[in-house]
């Protein structure tokens, strides 16, 4: 029923939704009030309000857009994006035929981004399936639609990355997920010590994959979305797991300062505290 709605419509009862989660201050609004104190604490108590109801109403934007995503033609949604930043990285480093490891953090229309690169390459993407039963189908089609590969995050699907990337393709990854702790190196995160993915990490090490951030921009006034992508930190090919994860975790922070905003803050992105630390949650 939602992908009837136009992109206009979608957009604005999603903020709408969003301004009422904040009012009910509930566990979202505690969650974002707690990661933006702690990530910009030289904001004031009213500009962390000010932003963290922005950023709901953001997130409630891309809640309703993600039926639109699933449900209409590819060629309607890919018709909504208005520019691209960085296309031609993406023609350089394909043309070399070392593999593309695409680092999509929880920022702007992860979908719609999705989509974009799907429509230009063969390409696997890496996902959790979900709790729901039965949604889990519905999702892989809808996502597949275009001929993209669902990996799931298991040992056999971490093996399938390894091997598209030896032979040259390109995969997606969320890299700002909360990794499990055999999974993941503690690392800087807007400063503060934060477990983060080392698969990033060891599939460049391994495979010579080149890594590239990227993000689907809301525009303002409904007029649509700018794909961006742009080249990850350097630090990210250094064989010193703690400096490459560094990097990971810069080039997503990189990102986030274009748009604070569209950047999903009620994820508990600091819920496995760094041994020692207090717990933010």
């Amino acid at each position: 029923m939602i992908s009837l709605l136009d992109l206009k419509n979608a957009q604005g009862l999603g903020r709408l939704l969003g301004g009422i989660a904040w009012k009910l201050n509930g566990r979202a609004v505690d969650t974002t009030r707690k990661n933006l104190r702690v990530c910009y604490p030289e904001l004031n108590e009213e500009q962390v309000e000010a932003l963290g109801r922005h950023s709901l109403r953001e997130t409630g934007a891309t809640a309703l857009e993600i039926p639109l995503m699933w449900e209409w033609r590819t060629e309607k949604c890919l018709d909504l994006i208005r520019e691209i930043e960085g296309e031609e990285l993406l023609n350089k480093y394909h043309a070399s035929k070392q593999g593309l490891l695409l680092l999509a953090p929880h920022l702007g229309n992860w979908e719609l981004a999705g989509l974009f690169f799907a429509s230009k390459y063969k390409m696997a993407a890496l996902y959790s399936p979900p709790n729901q039963a039965g949604l889990e189908k519905y999702i892989k089609n809808v996502r597949s639609r275009n001929g993209s590969e669902l990996v799931a995050t298991d040992r056999r699907g971490i093996v399938r990355l390894f091997s598209i990337l030896k032979d040259g393709g390109v995969i997606g990854i969320l890299p700002d997920q909360v990794p499990p702790k055999e999974s993941g190196e503690v690392a800087p995160f807007f400063g503060i010590p934060t477990m983060t993915m080392t698969l990033a990490s060891k599939l460049i090490h391994k495979t010579g994959a080149t890594p590239l951030v990227t993000y689907a921009q809301r525009l303002p006034a409904a007029a649509g979305f700018k794909i961006v992508i742009r080249e990850a930190e350097p630090g990210m090919a250094s064989r010193d797991i703690a400096e490459s994860v560094a990097a990971l975790n810069l080039s997503v922070e990189k990102c986030i300062a274009d748009n604070p905003a569209q950047y999903q803050w009620e994820y508990k992105r600091f819920r496995r505290a760094a041994p020692g630390a207090t717990p933010l949650y």
